[in-house]
């Protein structure tokens, strides 16, 4: 009687968000899959579902992220480099940031292109069986290809602090925050009240990050619910290749390029790191934007990995902006996917230009979906391939968008990691923990 009793006073295991997520993703795909394939296009399914119930609450959970991107940003920063306060610390781990991300950009280029080149995606396509795209919008007038480096640089420094807020121009608005940061810091006690206003203003932006994130399993799922109900696997099947050869680079590079720098330069064991890592993984995966997944790649680089707050708060925010190996990988693989395609012969020359123009091409890109087919356009004019390439992989380009955005915010989390255990800023204990930071990502069970 009383080992009865006591069994039912035990508590039920509530249910973990990444956990919920996982589940959300999953049945979001079958979902998907059923509504392509075995409901019939008309009123309830197109109007009503697809484009009615799943866009809405899909792209209102996208849009509260957003919504929190851009104060969330510019208060983490300033507190990080307010809280930092040593200038020479902070150019320090600036500078190692930096580097880390241009590295691995030209370091994942150089993998797609190698994948590229030994699957040979393109050689035995057959182009009648693919559907193109529109390819207007990548080329009306070079306005967003024919960026220079030079007006890229100059566009960090905001012209007006205020509209780069507004228009969340992201490297402006780092550039701002690290700016006010600085003086904070310099300025120590005369300037405590804003300090305390930004640290305040930072915890209540946590706070609702939290409140947003109870929706995020229903968003996941009907982001992929729409995705699959419109896209089938039907397109998949003549692209087979070209997807194999991003899929297969996507893995090395995060799998093996960067658990080799983690093993290296951190001294942490990268199977650890993965098991903690994967919801963001999988929240990236379904949203496809680096810039929504801020928020809670640092709570987890934070709270899971043992990153002090002030380096992840500096290093997150800043690899969303500038660090984009998932969609420089995409962009490899594509040029030699397009240039066996239409027979054009790319040397080494060649190959160095595209690896150049791929890794600046990722600085100032926007963490937003699918944003990697606007700089692709800017790589295929580099070394004179068509664009009508482009076209061809628009179809099927929304999968492997989720798949590199979460290779790219792996990135992001692998080099404050790095950087982190450098500048001795790494808690090793909480990243040994397997339960640490478990009890902030708790969700409520229905009663």
């Amino acid at each position: 009687m009383g080992s009865t009793d006591t069994k039912a006073k035990k508590p039920r295991k509530k249910l973990g968000l990444t956990s919920a997520i996982f589940i959300a993703l999953g049945l979001g795909i079958v979902c998907g899959v059923i509504f392509h394939y075995f409901i019939p296009e008309g009123f309830v399914r197109d109007d009503v579902f697809v484009n009615g119930i799943f866009y809405v609450v899909g792209q209102g959970f996208i849009r509260l992220m957003q919504m929190l991107v851009v104060p969330l940003v510019f208060c983490s920063i300033v507190c990080g480099a307010a809280a930092i306060g040593d200038t020479k610390t902070l150019g320090t781990v600036g500078v190692k940031t930096l580097v880390f991300y241009i590295f691995t950009t030209a370091v994942a280029v150089a993998v797609a292109l190698t994948v590229g080149n030994l699957i040979n995606p393109g050689v035995g396509v057959d182009m009648s069986s693919i559907v193109a795209g529109d390819v207007s919008a990548l080329d009306s007038g070079g306005s967003s290809t024919d960026v220079s480096i030079v007006d890229t640089l100059l566009g960090i420094i905001p012209s007006n602090p205020l509209g780069a807020l507004a228009e969340g121009d992201m490297l402006a608005v780092i550039f701002f925050a690290l700016f006010v940061g600085i003086i904070i810091a310099i300025m120590g006690r005369k300037a405590e009240t804003v300090h305390s206003f930004f640290e305040q203003f930072n915890d209540i932006m946590m706070n609702m990050t939290t409140a947003v994130m109870y929706v995020a399993p229903f968003g996941v799922f009907c982001l992929l619910s729409r995705t699959f109900a419109g896209v089938g696997f039907e397109a998949f099947i003549p692209m087979l290749k070209y997807m194999a050869g991003v899929l297969i680079a996507l893995a090395l590079h995060c799998l093996v390029v960067y658990m080799i720098l983690l093993s290296v330069f951190a001294r942490v064991n990268p199977i650890t790191f993965l098991k903690k890592f994967v919801g963001v993984m999988v929240f990236a995966f379904s949203t496809s934007s680096s810039n929504a997944t801020i928020p809670l790649n640092i709570e987890t680089i934070v709270n899971k990995i043992g990153v002090d707050r002030r380096i992840a708060s500096f290093t997150i925010p800043l690899g969303a902006t500038i660090n984009m190996d998932g969609t420089a990988i995409m962009q490899g693989v594509a040029v030699v996917f397009t240039a066996q395609l239409f027979g054009v012969e790319l040397g080494p020359i060649e190959y160095a230009t595209v690896i150049a123009t791929a890794t600046l091409a990722s600085i100032g890109t926007a963490g937003v979906p699918s944003v990697g087919l606007i700089t692709l356009s800017m790589v295929f004019n580099s070394v004179g391939l068509p664009l009508e390439g482009i076209a061809l992989i628009m179809g099927i380009d929304r999968i492997l968008d989720m798949t590199r955005t979460a290779v790219n915010i792996t990135g992001d989390a692998v080099c404050t990691t790095v950087v982190a255990r450098q500048e001795k800023r790494l808690n090793l204990e909480v990243f040994n923990d397997p339960d640490a930071g478990k009890e902030s990502e708790k969700m409520t069970d229905a009663a």
